[in-house]
């Protein structure tokens, strides 16, 4: 297995294998194990149901009882429009074919939507956890613009069988505040019900592409996505893989002034290689006492595999908990679908593939 693993990281096998990070100490994070649940939310506020429910994904899958995490995730219908999104693949217009993928393709849990899952919940919902995707940017509004709104309550997800609930906030986005306040009702309430919380963190500011660099993904703003996610109990964050650092530098030049910084966020907290970026988020998220699952992104053909498999390296050996891959799934036929998501988890199955 591992040597299948090294070979689809090419010439970045030992760049990635290899790499102790000399950042923040892996002594001091909470890392995914057999026993996660017990060791970090039973001492919690969240109450037997919310257990139930966590431990009923960390029990499904190839990875059951390992502490980590494979998700499917499919909302893309929304967040890009079905057309795009379907496209390649038409298959996934029908919602059963969602979860039968996700099921074939031995994952944890499948998040999407209210309607994809509500139409098949009597046969699924025992069969593997549903995570119900509670808000959308909707996409049809023109100009297009960056606003996660609600597409259901809580109560409805929990009637149809969801062990958890997703939604996504765009922080440094116009109506951030707005969605801080009502996500923050949501999990209250989803975790009065029983259900788990899982967090898209996600930023959005055209502001944030600086001197052709894209902040976005940059370590030190996404971290602190991820510490404001945490902050009203997301029990497990949703984020891209960071590929740089600096937003706050760069957000904090031409006499403007944005948020806080201390330097050694970047000399100290992280470095320049994609596991110390990622370790950073990782920290972030309470020193991992909530999981860090990274976002597969988008397909982009031939390399999807290597692609997945380079980015489950740098989460496991940064001390996320998995991956909640897509597009590089379900935009290709179900058998090659099956073989991206059995890749990634290979890799947390794989123990050669330590903590860096």
């Amino acid at each position: 297995m591992a040597k299948n693993i090294a070979d689809l990281l090419g010439k970045d096998a030992d760049f990635l294998l290899k790499h102790q990070s000399k950042t923040i100490s892996k002594d001091q994070l909470h890392l995914p194990s057999p026993t996660f649940v017990d060791d970090i939310f039973l001492p919690s506020n969240r109450n037997p149901q919310v257990l139930r429910s966590l431990q009923q994904l960390f029990s499904t899958g190839r990875l059951k009882d390992t502490g980590f995490l494979s998700i499917l995730p499919i909302d893309q219908g929304i967040e890009h429009s079905a057309g795009a999104s379907f496209a390649k693949n038409p298959a996934y217009f029908d919602p059963e074919n969602i979860v039968k993928l996700a099921i074939e393709g031995g994952c944890n849990g499948v998040a999407t939507t209210f309607g994809a899952l509500s139409l098949v919940s009597r046969k699924y919902a025992h069969r593997i956890p549903f995570i119900v995707k509670i808000n959308h940017n909707e996409l049809l509004t023109y100009p297009n613009k960056h606003e996660q709104i609600m597409f259901g309550s809580v109560r409805d997800a929990y009637n149809l069988g969801a062990v958890a609930v997703g939604a996504t906030i765009y922080f440094g986005s116009d109506g951030a505040s707005r969605q801080i306040i009502e996500v923050a009702k949501a999990f209250e309430e989803a975790h009065s019900l029983g259900m788990a919380t899982i967090l898209w963190c996600y930023i959005r500011n055209n502001a944030f592409k600086q001197g052709g660099v894209d902040y976005h993904v940059s370590a030190d703003l996404t971290g602190q996505a991820n510490h404001l996610g945490v902050t009203i109990q997301a029990d497990i964050i949703k984020q891209k893989l960071a590929e740089n650092t600096g937003g706050y530098k760069a957000l904090n030049t031409g006499g403007s002034s944005y948020g806080k910084l201390d330097e050694r966020i970047y000399s100290e907290l992280s470095s320049e290689h994609p596991i110390d970026l990622c370790r950073y988020q990782v920290a972030n998220c309470f020193m991992g006492r909530a999981g860090l699952i990274n976002s597969g992104g988008e397909s982009k053909g031939t390399s999807d595999l290597a692609d997945a498999v380079r980015t489950a390296v740098i989460n496991k050996r940064a001390g996320g908990m998995g991956l909640i891959s897509g597009r590089k799934a379900f935009q290709r036929p179900l058998k090659e679908g099956v073989e991206i998501l059995n890749a990634i988890q290979d890799v947390y199955l794989d123990k050669s593939i330590d903590i860096a």
